[in-house]
This record gives C-alpha cells, sequence and structure tokens, in this order.
C-alpha cells in the first residue's frame, strides 16, 4: 500500500496527543507499523491497548511513539482531512436529487455529491451503496463500523436502477443482507417520490427491510423536495393531503406489525407527512428514541417536549420582552404554540414569530435549514423586530455563521438593525434564547441535520478549525 502522510491539524489540550508531543503539521505515517488508507483504518487500528505511532514532525524528524492507553480510547488528535483519503463523489443521477435543483453561483461545496459509506459512520450521512465494492463493504464488516446509515428509495432492482439512473443500482437488498449478517447496524431511508416509489412500491420496499431488524433499526419515509429550478430535469409532483394520509395509513400499519413483533415502530415518518396530512404529530413513545431525528423525523415532537420539561423547571416572573422569531412555514404554528406556553409563566413575553416563503428555493421549500439571507432581509424589513430577532441554527450551513446565498449573520444584523440569536436545536436553548439577553459569541452545538441538499457540509472541529467533510 502507498505510504500516506495524514497531516494532523489540532491536538486537543489535556488529550494524550499533547502529552505525547504531537503538534499541528506533524504527519501520521503508520500505526503498529501499518500504513492508514483512511479513517476505518484508523479508527480500527487505534482501537487497541497499546500501539506504536510512526510520526513525522514538521522538520522531517521521525518519531516512534508507544502508547499504552485504554482499549479504544482516542488520542485527541484531528486530521486536516476528516477521511484521511479523497472524498467519494456520488456516481449516481437520481431523478430526485436536491443539488441537481440549486440555482447556479452558490459556494462550490454546495454543489459536490458525496455517496462514501465512510461518512455515514463518521457524520450519519445516508449513502446508495452504489459505489461500494465488495472489498468496501468487507472492510466495513470487518472493522463492524456501524451504523451505516443507507439511502434505499425502493428495494425494486428494476425501478431502484431507474430512480438512481444507475444500471449498478439494483442490488441492494444484497448488500443490505451482506451487512445484516455481519450484524452491521443498518438505518434505512426512503425519499418517496409520488407515482414512482409510493403505493404498492412503498408497501413492497418496507415488507423487504421489515425482514432486517431489528438489526436494521429504522427506516424513515420522506417527501421529495421540490425546487423551482428543475428544468430539464424528470418531471415530479408535490404530494397533496390525500397523499400524506394515505402515505401515513401504511406506515402506521407497519409501526403496528413491527411493535408487536419486535418491540420498535421501525418505520418513521418525516414531520412533513403529518403537517401536510393535517394530523397531530405522534407522541413521544413513538419514535423509539429519535434514531431518525437529522432526517427530519421527530423533530417537532422532541422540541415540544424539551420545552416542556424546560418549563417545569422555572417560576415565572414579570420580565418583559419584545422580540421576534423568523422560520421556515412548516415550523411556523409550532413555534407559536411554544410561545403561548412560555407566555403562561412570563405574561409580558410578547415574541412574534414571522413565516419566512423560500422565494430563494422555491415556494414549495417550507423547512428552514433551506432560507436565505436574501429572503430574510426582503421580508424582515421595516418590521417590528423588537430587542431581538430569533433565527434556528439550521439556517446556517456552515462553521462560519453564513447563510446558503453566502450572506452572513453579520450583514443580516447590519441590514435589520436588530441583535441576532442563533437558536441551537434543544428545547432548553430555545427558552433561554427567549427569555435571556443576547449574548455575544455563544458557542453552538450544532447537531448536523442531514437534508438533501448536505452533500458539501463544512463544519467546526472540536478543535476551532475549519474543514470540509
Amino acid at each position: 500500500m502507498k505510504l500516506k502522510k495524514h497531516i494532523i491539524a489540532c491536538v486537543k489540550p489535556g488529550s494524550i496527543g499533547e502529552e505525547l508531543g504531537l503538534r499541528p503539521k506533524d504527519k501520521l505515517l503508520a500505526v503498529n507499523d501499518t500504513p492508514v488508507r483512511d479513517v476505518f483504518d484508523y479508527h480500527y487500528l487505534m482501537n487497541e491497548e497499546y500501539v506504536e505511532l510512526l510520526i513525522e514532525k514538521e522538520d522531517g524528524e521521525e518519531w516512534l511513539l508507544e502508547v499504552e492507553k485504554e482499549y479504544e480510547e482516542d488520542l485527541g488528535i484531528e486530521f486536516e482531512n476528516g477521511l484521511m483519503d479523497e472524498y467519494r463523489s456520488c456516481s449516481n443521477r437520481c431523478i430526485f436529487c436536491f443539488i441537481d435543483q440549486m440555482p447556479p453561483g452558490m459556494r462550490e461545496t454546495l454543489y459536490f455529491k458525496d455517496d462514501d459509506s465512510r461518512l455515514s459512520f463518521l457524520q450519519g450521512n445516508y449513502v446508495t451503496l452504489t459505489n461500494m465494492k465488495d472489498e468496501d463493504l468487507d472492510r466495513v464488516i470487518q472493522y463492524h463500523l456501524s451504523p451505516i446509515n443507507i439511502s434505499v428509495h425502493t428495494t425494486s432492482p428494476r425501478l431502484r436502477c431507474q430512480m438512481l439512473h444507475n444500471r449498478f443500482a439494483g442490488d441492494i437488498l444484497e448488500k443490505i443482507r451482506r451487512l445484516y449478517e455481519a450484524g452491521i447496524e443498518l438505518n434505512g431511508q426512503i425519499v418517496l417520490c409520488k407515482g414512482i416509489n409510493d403505493k404498492e412500491e412503498l408497501e413492497r420496499s418496507l415488507t423487504d427491510l421489515s425482514a432486517f431488524a431489528p438489526v436494521m433499526e429504522s427506516v424513515s419515509v420522506v417527501p421529495v423536495g421540490l425546487t423551482r429550478f428543475r428544468e430539464g430535469l424528470y418531471p415530479l409532483e408535490p404530494f397533496t393531503k390525500e397523499d400524506a394520509r394515505e402515505v401515513l395509513e401504511t406506515i402506521h400499519r407497519f409501526q403496528k406489525a413491527m411493535k408487536k413483533k419486535w418491540g420498535i415502530h421501525f418505520v418513521h415518518a418525516s414531520d412533513e407527512w403529518y403537517i401536510l396530512a393535517g394530523q397531530e404529530l405522534p407522541s413521544d413513545d413513538r419514535y423509539d428514541g429519535y434514531p431518525q431525528y437529522e432526517n427530519g423525523v421527530g423533530m417537532l415532537r422532541l422540541l415540544e417536549e424539551e420545552i416542556k420539561e424546560e418549563m417545569k423547571k422555572r417560576e415565572g416572573d414579570s420580565r418583559k420582552i419584545k422580540a421576534s422569531i423568523a422560520t421556515g412555514k412548516l415550523a411556523t404554528p409550532f413555534m407559536e404554540s411554544h410561545i403561548k406556553r412560555i407566555q403562561e409563566k412570563y405574561p409580558q413575553v410578547d415574541i412574534q414569530v414571522f413565516p419566512i416563503t423560500n422565494f430563494y428555493f422555491g415556494e414549495e421549500i417550507t423547512v428552514s435549514g433551506l432560507i436565505t439571507g436574501k429572503d430574510l432581509i426582503e421580508q424582515l424589513q421595516g418590521q417590528k423586530l423588537g430587542e431581538k430577532l430569533l433565527l434556528p441554527c439550521n439556517m446556517l450551513r456552515s462553521g462560519e455563521d453564513v447563510f446558503l446565498d453566502d450572506l452572513t449573520v453579520a450583514q443580516l444584523k447590519e441590514e435589520l438593525k436588530v441583535p441576532i440569536v442563533i437558536v441551537d436545536t434543544r428545547g432548553e436553548d430555545f427558552v433561554k434564547a427567549v427569555l435571556e439577553p443576547p449574548r455575544e459569541n455563544a458557542k453552538l452545538r450544532r447537531r448536523q441535520i442531514y437534508e438533501q441538499t448536505n452533500s458539501g457540509y463544512c463544519g467546526k472541529t472540536e478543535c476551532g478549525e475549519i474543514h470540509p467533510v
């Protein structure tokens, strides 16, 4: 194997790496006299209690370091390349691909389509497995890397080849079966397209996938996202209220059967289906611990439950607050109900919720994570925003405070003449953002939320460096 030099980006204070004298710009050459191909090799080799590291210092000197540590204990180092290898781009041309529906002129990373199983293990990205060879599956099984999140969409070989526009995409069940038999934890995703993989095809896919439970822990069903930039692409239609109710009837029927057989609901509908159907969100216990949270399943329910818990701890008072929240149309009624709950103990809190229409991508897009700075400025300028404007953190698509269209939070603040508060996803953070004064440089956890657009995410490492992952 060709020797690779993996450059260290940062070393966490107080870590084993710091004690060893490792520094940024040092290079990892080998672990236990074995070249490290990528992050899979690194994690597997570093699991042992005794390891030998071959390090090349910035001045070219080589160090051989002997390390005794706890099993699976980390060294506390991060690399400039998160995968320690080249990123694998997607070889499919899916009829529903969100990136193909994006306008020109956005930042380059947003157009990169990844389909890398290593990102599935590291970050929870969903992958189609179409570019995984037998040796790639062998490595996943050998290293027992899990969970692996799979974009299934359909289990029909013929239909999957058509939907992914890839003649090699039809062997999905064979690949899932290999991982299943090896005990690799799995999660599945179905992006539902009207008239294509719904109805009988959805029944077929859920029947096939349920055979892999409970090793496959969950399957999410999400509606296809359609922007206004679809000229020349496969003709797809939005789902109606009646469609959504039919989809939910199918999912609920499978949930009932799987709960009886395995004690889990297994298949979950994203929040959009319930809102489109005009139905109540499921109760907290029906989400099985929210295994598909990052896929938009149960986000609204979990936030409500966390806000309820936070409000139970508070006595309330007469503080006066006048502020505003901007969010997508999907979440607006839920934000309004959360504010009413806070007002029960803080009656002089006056928060106006502004539903933002997505003119940038198209009015069919109603999630907050795809709202741009331009739409915020155009729809909020001249409005009475109060002492602060609250925005959900998933509007920001990178480690910097930057919106999808490259406008910054600072620019938005300057245009609207109001302090901007970026709100983390937890209910506790929401309540604090409403009730407390704006804090400068507040640190956000920023849970990475999977969306169909999330192929070129740039994130901050724990050491504060920014790199594409």
